[in-house]
C-alpha cells in the first residue's frame, strides 16, 4: 500500500514492484512537472552484503497520455546496467565511496556502479535516447562507507540536452501507512472502539517509518507534456490535463543456464507491473485479477468498471464498524453504485461534480491513471490553502489532482469509500458523522522530504537503523 506487494506476481518480484507514483507542478519551477516512480518496497537500510538495485533486466517507463485516451502519446524509458569493478571481492565498496569527477559517472570505491539511459518515445513511435550512462549513486551504507551522503547523491541530479532533469537512486520512503492495522480485518486504530472486534482506540503507526525506496524522478517542462507543445491559458484549457502511470515490463523468455549461475533474456519487453492511482489495485481489483491488471493498458480498464463501481472495500467498512456507518449501509443495501469513486479513480473528476474546483478530466475514457491539471498553481506545505487531504481538504492542488509526496491519500481514499463523495453525485445523501474521522492515523516522516529536486530526502543509513536495540526478554539468553 499505496500499492506495496500488491499482487501476487509483483510481491515475488521486488525490482518490478512499482510502489508509488506522484505527478505535481513542481513548487520551486512552476513551469515544470515532477513524476516520481518509486520501486522495490519495504527497504531495511541495512541490507548488505547485496544491497538493493534497479533490475538490470527490466524496462522501467513512465507513461503521460495528453489527449485523454487511456493511450501514451509521450513514454519515458530507463533501463539500468550493473558492473562488478573487483569481481574477487565479496565487498560493495572497497573504502569510503566518493563522488564522481565532474563529467564522470564513476564513484570511486563503489564495486557495483550502476548506470542507465533514458529515452523519449513519443506519438510517432521512434524511441530517441535523451542521455546514457547516467549515474545512480550508491546505497546509503554508513559513516565508514557513505559518510558524505548528500554529495553522492547530489551528484547523480543530472540535466539532459532536451530540458529535462533527471535522478534514479535510491531514497526515503515517504509513503505513510499503518499496514499492520489495515491488514488486520481492516483496522484503524482511531476507530477501534467501533470495529467488529473492538480494541482501544489508539494512534496510528506508520509502518514505513526509516525505510527506502528506490525512485526515478524526472522533471519536465510542461511544454513538453501538454497535447498542444505550449503552457495552457488555464485551468479550463483543453489541453491542462496530463494522465499519468507507470509501469516495468521484462522480456518474454528467460532461460537458465545450467551450471553456471546466470540466466539468458530475449524476445521483446512485456508490461509485468502498473501504476497509476494509489491502492487501486492494492484495494478494489480483486486477487484473482491483480496481476492481470498489471499487464493491461489504462484504455482498457473498462473491463474492471464493476469493481470501481462497487467497490469491495466500501461494502466491508459498515460490515466492520457495525453501528457506525448506518448511511453509507443503506446506500449499499439499496443497490447504488459510486459514480464519485468511478471519477476520482478511472475518469478524472469533472465540472458537474466538483463545480467550484477545475475539472481533472482529460477524456471521456474509463483509465486508472493519476490526472493531473498542469495550470493548476502549486501549493505546498504551509501555505495558504495547503491540505493534506488534497481536494476533500478545499485545496485544488492535491490529490485527485495529481499526487504530492505528502497527501495523505490513505485518509483520502478511506473517507471518499466511507461516503464522504457521494454527496457530489447524490445531493440527497446525509454523510455518517463519524466519516470525518476515518482515517488510518499513520504520521507523515517530515524528514523523508525536501523542497527541491528530487523532493524525496536522502535515504536512511544501514549503520542507524534500527537506532536501538530491542529490549532482551527477561530470562532469556
Amino acid at each position: 500500500m499505496s500499492s506495496h506487494r500488491e499482487a501476487p506476481g509483483t510481491s515475488k518480484d521486488p525490482v518490478i514492484d512499482s510502489t508509488d507514483l506522484y505527478a505535481f507542478v513542481s513548487p520551486d519551477k512552476p513551469g515544470t512537472v515532477t513524476i516520481i516512480a518509486n520501486y522495490i518496497p519495504l527497504q531495511d537500510p541495512a541490507a548488505g552484503p547485496n544491497f538493493f538495485e534497479f533490475g538490470d533486466d527490466v524496462m522501467y517507463g513512465i507513461h503521460i497520455d495528453n489527449n485523454g485516451d487511456g493511450l501514451a502519446e509521450i513514454t519515458y524509458n530507463f533501463r539500468f546496467k550493473t558492473e562488478t569493478v573487483d569481481p574477487d571481492t565479496f565487498l560493495y565498496n572497497t573504502s569510503t565511496i566518493t563522488p564522481p569527477a565532474p563529467g564522470s559517472a564513476k564513484y570511486a570505491n563503489f564495486n557495483r556502479p550502476q548506470t542507465y539511459y533514458v529515452s523519449r518515445v513519443d506519438a510517432d513511435g521512434k524511441d530517441r535516447i535523451l542521455a546514457a550512462g547516467l549515474p545512480c549513486p550508491p546505497c546509503n551504507i554508513g559513516p565508514r562507507s557513505t559518510p558524505n551522503y548528500p554529495a553522492l547523491s547530489a551528484a547523480a541530479v543530472r540535466q539532459l540536452p532536451d530540458g529535462e532533469t533527471v535522478f534514479a537512486g535510491q531514497r526515503a520512503e515517504g509513503f505513510f501507512v499503518d499496514l499492520g492495522s489495515i491488514f488486520d480485518l481492516g483496522g484503524l486504530r482511531p476507530l477501534n472502539s467501533h470495529h467488529l472486534i473492538p480494541l482501544a482506540n489508539a494512534a496510528g503507526i506508520n509502518s514505513l517509518a526509516s525505510k527506502n525506496v528506490h525512485s526515478i524522478a524526472i522533471q519536465i517542462p510542461i511544454t513538453k507534456l501538454t497535447s498542444g507543445g505550449r503552457t495552457p491559458s488555464g485551468p479550463t484549457a483543453s489541453d491542462a490535463v496530463i494522465g499519468v502511470w507507470t509501469t516495468a515490463s521484462r522480456q518474454t523468455v528467460k532461460m537458465i543456464n545450467a551450471g553456471k549461475g546466470t540466466a539468458t533474456d530475449s524476445g521483446p519487453y512485456v508490461q509485468v507491473s502498473r501504476l497509476g492511482m494509489p491502492l487501486v489495485n492494492e484495494v478494489v481489483v480483486p486477487v484473482s485479477l491483480k496481476d492481470y491488471f498489471n499487464s493491461q493498458p489504462p484504455a482498457k480498464d473498462a473491463q474492471f468498471a464493476a469493481a470501481v463501481e462497487n467497490p469491495e472495500l466500501a461494502k466491508l467498512i459498515p460490515v466492520l464498524y457495525p453501528g457506525a456507518f448506518p448511511n453509507l449501509a443503506a446506500y449499499q443495501a439499496a443497490g447504488k453504485t459510486r459514480p464519485d469513486i468511478v471519477a476520482i479513480f478511472a475518469t478524472g473528476i469533472p465540472a458537474s461534480i466538483l463545480p467550484s474546483a477545475p475539472t481533472n478530466v482529460g477524456g471521456k475514457a474509463i483509465a486508472e491513471m493519476l490526472r493531473l491539471n498542469v495550470a493548476v498553481a502549486p501549493t505546498t506545505v504551509g501555505s495558504k490553502g495547503y491540505s493534506a487531504l488534497g481536494v476533500i481538504g478545499g485545496d485544488i492542488g492535491g490529490f485527485p489532482n495529481g499526487r504530492r509526496l505528502q497527501d495523505d491519500v490513505v485518509t483520502i481514499e478511506l473517507q471518499a469509500l466511507a461516503g464522504a463523495t457521494i454527496p457530489l453525485v447524490d445531493k440527497t445523501y446525509k454523510v455518517d458523522a463519524v466519516v470525518s474521522a476515518v482515517s488510518d492515523g499513520a504520521p507523515s516522516e517530515p524528514s523523508c522530504y525536501r523542497s527541491t529536486f528530487p523532493y524525496l530526502a536522502d535515504p536512511h543509513d544501514g549503520y542507524d537503523n534500527p537506532s536501538t536495540t530491542p529490549t532482551a526478554t527477561p530470562g532469556s539468553k
